[in-house]
């Protein structure tokens, strides 16, 4: 049976990939799942009904090193290393429904963080914990069933029909009512609490938090409503979906993902309200909003036309955050957009916005300034009008980028042809073009007046630089700091002394982060930022001056002592930092500052903590068996920047026969994933 098995596979895999979509149209799929913590593995019970479109006599689910338990369907189902097999004499034009029950342990998509569960399918990699279609172009209506301990939350796409306990669990039940690619299929499950609000159209909006966080909920999700409403408004078709959710987990992959319904972001942008003045989740809160329309409403039909969800999330984010921030808050983003985009097309790295294979940069901020140029060619009205035409057209369906522009076209009489080779085809960043639209902002305009400055001789342009910090624009007041960084402080003091009073925070963090030498007549205005309403600040600060006022040090400390600041705590551990290498400060307390510092590196923190704890263990020489082992555990974490930065820090750790010796003698407790982690980094040398 197993020969017979392996030709079948052999015969059909091949022809199938290419025509799935052509055969088949699967509608609905419903999940009855049951997540295992205990050995981060899920079994489901699972129902597909599905359209044949052609007459064949097999068919496939996209399913990764999946155990099929059992079959009570009249389809038969054969299970490969990638896919699960439907057989049987499936006639054009007749719907079929299949059911089984399987087994998977994932390798990703489905992480086991803690005392959190959460999916990250993008693009094509719900297929490792649900049987499922990889291909984007066949949009299935996904009702999810999870089970879970009665002490936790589950959030997935759709709206939550009913809760019901059976064998000590939980179970809660979601229900879709559109199709959608599978890719967007999520949940989540955790201690989470939840509050609601209700959108201007009365769609529910659920935003959820760690137990922990919960006087983090106003300034985490500060401008929520306002955002859903100027969306809602802006792009002109309602929300295409029930209700919609959002989520912060621990050591997610991205800084969000916008699952249909049900948006997971990094719990990085978890703050109070002093770190939402540096580190808020407006941006990334709008980003994913805009994809239920842009990316799940309409979804691209492959590789080529990916701007068309991220372009567009881009722009429509910087539209959210002009109407709260103004007008200069979203020319200065275009701004800094566009020198990235302008350095990598100087350095011949440009890319098309219809390459398959660009970056994140050319389909995120090329494609946002590929819109904001489209609008001021055609005008408003007529790109509004357009943008509406498109989603609604091409609601629940595929599209490519001619699907776009035969939208604007029908709107406008205005020839785009010129756009889109300098937008869409070229690979060469329009910088010129784009200097010229930011020039049309009266801030952007005084603010390269002061770039124009930088070459020129302090002496001839104080006067100048004097009265731009005079100016209500803190990018031109930032510039101007960072002007001064270049010149002697003594020359620079007076300009020194009005950044350092000047009202707006920003002007003033820029001083904290370039100023090197702190004289006597600034040391007081200096101390005073650590008392600013910005953990960057403070931790800027607090360095600078430990390092400058060697005799107020313990002044310093005391005064920062219960500061935590970001999610990565950055100023507590600076400060443990600090008073470690402090001579004479609270000796009795050392060893429990240590403690704390070299605990910050363990698995049960995140891993943005555990990274700049590592940071400080390695730079301080604090690595002893507890912090080794903790770092060889980082270095296979399923965050791969996380991961990269362990690894880093490990490698020159094994350069060290003292701590290559203590990992060696370790090598017994490692799992095989960390023993081949070491390994490798050891053949690299």
């Amino acid at each position: 049976m197993r020969l017979l098995i392996s030709a079948f596979l052999l015969c059909f895999a091949s022809l199938l990939v290419a025509q799935q979509t052509e055969v088949v149209d699967f509608l609905k799929v419903e999940a009855v799942l049951i997540p295992n913590v205990s050995e981060s593995s899920i079994e489901g019970s699972v129902r597909y009904t599905f359209k044949v479109l052609q007459e064949t006599d097999s068919l496939y689910l996209d399913a990764k090193n999946m155990k099929v338990l059992a079959n009570p369907s009249h389809v038969k189902t054969v299970a490969s290393t990638d896919r699960i097999w439907l057989l049987g004499d499936f006639t054009k034009g007749k719907e079929y429904t299949a059911a089984f029950t399987y087994k998977a342990f994932p390798r990703q998509t489905l992480y086991f963080v803690g005392e959190q569960l959460w999916t990250q399918g993008q693009g094509k990699y719900t297929s490792h914990w649900l049987p499922s279609i990889d291909d984007m172009n066949d949009k299935i209506e996904f009702d999810l069933t999870l089970a879970s301990p009665k002490n936790k939350t589950v959030i997935a796409n759709g709206v939550l029909k009913q809760t019901y306990s059976e064998n000590e669990l939980t179970y809660w039940q979601w229900d879709m009512q559109q199709p959608m690619s599978s890719y967007l299929v999520a949940f989540a499950i955790g201690p989470f609490k939840k509050r609601e609000i209700k959108s201007k159209s009365s769609i529910p909006i659920a935003l959820y938090i760690s137990e922990g966080d919960t006087a983090k909920w106003e300034p985490t999700y500060r401008y929520s409503k306002e955002i859903f409403n100027f969306l809602e408004a802006e792009i002109g078709v309602p929300y295409p979906w029930q209700n919609y959710k959002q989520v912060p987990v621990k050591d997610f992959l991205y800084a969000g993902m916008e699952n249909t319904t049900a948006t997971f972001f990094s719990e990085a942008f978890v703050v109070d309200s002093i770190a939402f003045n540096d580190r808020n989740y407006i941006n990334v809160n709008a980003h994913e909003l805009a994809h239920q329309w842009f990316g799940n409403l309409v979804t691209e039909t492959e590789g080529t036309h990916h701007w068309l969800h991220e372009g567009f999330a881009t722009y429509y984010a910087l539209l959210a955050e002009k109407e709260i921030f103004g007008d200069a808050y979203y020319y200065w983003k275009l701004y800094q957009s566009a020198e990235q985009l302008k350095a990598m097309s100087d350095d011949g790295k440009g890319e098309s916005l219809l390459d398959p294979k660009a970056s994140s940069l050319t389909f995120y901020e090329k494609g946002a300034w590929a819109l904001h140029m489209l609008k001021e060619i055609i005008g408003k009205r007529q790109f509004q009008q357009a943008v509406k035409n498109y989603l609604t057209k091409y609601a629940f369906k595929n599209v490519t980028t001619d699907n776009f522009l035969d939208e604007v076209k029908a709107v406008t009489a205005v020839d785009i042809s010129q756009w889109e080779k300098d937008w869409l085809q070229q690979t060469a960043f329009k910088a010129a073009q784009a200097y010229e639209s930011l020039k049309k902002n009266d801030a952007m305009l005084h603010f390269f007046e002061v770039t124009s400055l930088r070459d020129a001789p302090f002496a001839e342009k104080k006067v100048a630089l004097s009265q731009a910090l005079q100016s209500d624009n803190e990018y031109v007041g930032q510039e101007v700091v960072y002007q001064l960084a270049n010149e002697s402080v003594s020359e620079a003091l007076l300009l020194y002394q009005k950044a350092l009073q000047s009202d707006n925070l920003y002007i003033r963090q820029a001083v904290a982060l370039t100023m090197e030498e702190i004289p006597p007549s600034l040391q007081a205005s200096f101390e005073n930022l650590l008392n600013d309403p910005s953990y960057s600040t403070q931790e800027a600060a607090l360095y600078r001056l430990w390092s400058a006022v060697p005799e107020r040090r313990a002044f310093y400390l005391d005064t920062m002592k219960g500061v935590l600041g970001f999610q990565d705590r950055n100023v507590r551990q600076l400060w443990l930092a600090l008073a470690l290498l402090t001579e004479g400060y609270q000796e009795a307390n050392k060893r429990n500052f240590l403690e704390e510092l070299k605990g910050y590196t363990a698995p049960e923190f995140a891993f943005e903590v555990r990274e700049r704890a590592f940071g400080y263990v390695y730079e301080l020489g604090l690595f002893d068996e507890d912090t080794l082992e903790h770092l060889v555990n980082a270095s296979v974490h399923h965050n791969w920047r996380f991961r990269n930065s362990a690894r880093s820090i490990l490698k020159e750790v094994l350069r060290d026969p003292v701590l290559k010796a203590k990992i060696t003698g370790m090598w017994d407790f490692f799992s095989e994933a960390e023993k081949k982690s070491v390994q490798s980094l050891e053949k690299a040398e």
